[in-house]
This record gives C-alpha cells, structure tokens and sequence, in this order.
C-alpha cells in the first residue's frame, strides 16, 4: 500500500535508514510505516522521539539530537514551516553542527539526498 503524497526514491541507499514515503501524519522508513515523529540517521532510527508537535519541543529534544554526533540537523516542523526559538537549538550551534528548519516533506527530501552523498545528517521530524 503506498500513502496518497510524496514519494521519494534513491538510487542506492545501501544499509542507509532512507525515507521511500511521507503523508501527513505518516512515513514510510525502509518499508517501515511510522505516525509518530521520529530522529531518522543514516546508521540510526529513533521511533520515540518524544515531541509530537511543534509547540511541545523543547532543549531537551536537541540535547537528544546532539549526543547522536551528527555534522547537520534537519528539522522538519509538519505542514508548515515554523521556527523555534534559537535557545532551544544553541546547544547544537555551538557544537558546530549545522541547523536547518523546513517543512516536514521537504526536509525528508533534503535528508535523502544528504545522506546519498555520505554526510552524517540527523532528520527529526514532527508529523503533526
């Protein structure tokens, strides 16, 4: 069955955690469906990621996010863009790792191709 949305395909993900399928509210990992928000990596998959929605995010959330290691951070926020507050992320910033906030199916767009050119990129992604 596949989710009336976008679907995405890879040339060769390898071993590589990749998004095949997003529908609001829904998306498919490795043949995997999920409905809750998730930390998806190349080498790691995180089903519980404890904020369901944008306005429950908080800097515990990136704390969880910074002791993955990752050199980047997409952070898909639903439907619609929305930013949170730069204290909340600063942790990563000042790590040195990369922030960048869009769009829930955009960002697993961005992921997908992040990851086929080798980067070490952590998506975590709200559904609602």
């Amino acid at each position: 069955m596949y989710l009336q949305g976008m679907k995405f395909s890879l040339s060769d993900p390898g071993n590589s955690y990749m998004v095949h399928a997003y529908s609001q509210g829904e998306l498919i990992i490795n043949e995997h469906h999920h409905s809750n928000s998730v930390i998806i990596m190349p080498d790691r998959l995180i089903t519980d990621w404890e904020p369901q929605r944008f306005e429950e995010l908080m800097e515990d959330h990136f704390i969880t996010i910074s002791e993955l290691g990752p050199q980047l951070v997409i952070l898909g926020t639903g439907e619609q863009q929305q930013f949170p507050q730069p204290a909340l992320y600063a942790l990563l910033l000042n790590q040195g790792v990369g922030v960048e906030v869009m769009t829930t199916p955009a960002a697993c767009r961005t992921y997908n191709i992040l990851v086929a050119e080798g980067r070490r990129v952590a998506a975590a992604l709200l559904l609602s």
